[in-house]
Formats: C-alpha cells, sequence, structure tokens
C-alpha cells in the first residue's frame, strides 16, 4: 500500500535529511493592519477607519489613427511582413501597401523610425483622414492613410500615401 505524505510530514523528513530542502521561513508579519471587527450596531473611530482603496483611473483607449499609424510604420520599415495588415485593409490599400514596402523607402540603417505626431481629419462619421510625421534619426517623413469604419465596427485602412511623388496609376490596379 503507497502511503501519500501531507506537507507537514514531507517538510520535516526534508528538513531532517542532510543536504535536504531548507524548511520554509513563516512570516507572521503583514503589510497592512487587519481591521478590528465590531458588533453590528457598533461604530468604530473614524481615526482607525482604514481609508478606502483609490481607484487608478481608466487607462485611455489609443484612438485608430494611433494604432493604424503604428501598425503601418512597422510594416512599411520592415519591422513586420505585409500581410500582418490584409485583415486591418480594403480594397487598393493593401496593393498600396505592398508596393510602398517593397520599396523599402522607410527602412533606415541605425536609427529606427518612430511616429513624431499625428493629426486627423474627419470628413464625415465612420471615416477618419489622417497624416503622420514619421522621424527616424534628422530624417522627417511624411505618411497619409484612411481608415473607414466598416458594419461590424471595426476600422479599416482604405488609402496609404508616404510623402514624395506620386506613381502613376494604370487602368489595370
Amino acid at each position: 500500500m503507497n502511503k501519500v505524505m501531507t506537507r507537514n510530514q514531507a517538510m520535516a523528513s526534508a528538513a531532517r535529511r542532510p543536504g535536504g530542502r531548507p524548511p520554509v521561513r513563516h512570516d507572521t508579519r503583514r503589510p497592512g493592519a487587519v481591521p478590528r471587527r465590531t458588533a453590528p450596531g457598533q461604530r468604530t473611530s473614524p481615526a482607525r477607519t482604514p481609508s478606502a482603496p483609490r481607484r487608478a483611473a481608466p487607462a485611455a483607449q489609443p484612438r485608430p489613427t494611433d494604432i493604424f499609424a503604428d501598425r503601418l510604420l512597422s510594416v512599411l520599415s520592415g519591422q513586420r511582413p505585409v500581410h500582418s495588415m490584409l485583415r486591418h485593409t480594403v480594397g487598393r490599400a493593401y496593393d498600396e501597401l505592398a508596393r510602398l514596402a517593397e520599396r523599402g523607402t522607410l527602412r533606415t540603417r541605425g536609427t529606427r523610425p518612430v511616429v513624431r505626431d499625428i493629426g486627423y481629419y474627419v470628413p464625415r462619421p465612420g471615416a477618419i483622414e489622417a497624416f503622420a510625421r514619421i522621424g527616424a534619426g534628422d530624417q522627417l517623413r511624411a505618411m497619409a492613410f484612411r481608415l473607414e469604419c466598416g458594419p461590424d465596427h471595426r476600422w479599416r485602412c482604405t488609402a496609404v500615401e508616404l510623402g514624395g511623388p506620386r506613381t502613376p496609376r494604370t487602368d489595370d490596379d
């Protein structure tokens, strides 16, 4: 028959053996004072009442423009693959993003590009046209993109452009 050891028995046998595990320290100190219990009708003095815990302010949700600027920058700088934006883009935006990422205009040696500033304009409810200033060292570039909120209430990128001359589009795009 196999005997099951309890925790106390295991610790006692380990402490007796030379080279065994040392006994666990039992610290009776507590980080804070425990409030006194009172009878149902009895009141405690205000000096002994523990202060109520402070609630932290809710964390601000990042705007969709901030999220998409970071996502687009990571793809255009080569830190993430283009297909990571596949479900976040609609229509020609993915093709344009793939073309821009292939050219590698935001890839730099040394300094990693970062989003310095973001601005946006709301032409209508459910659509945002945004721009971002991208800095890498002493270089400053511009990136513009358009976001639209779909019927599933998710924001998707519908257009992407980088600062510089536009490439002519053909009809087969």
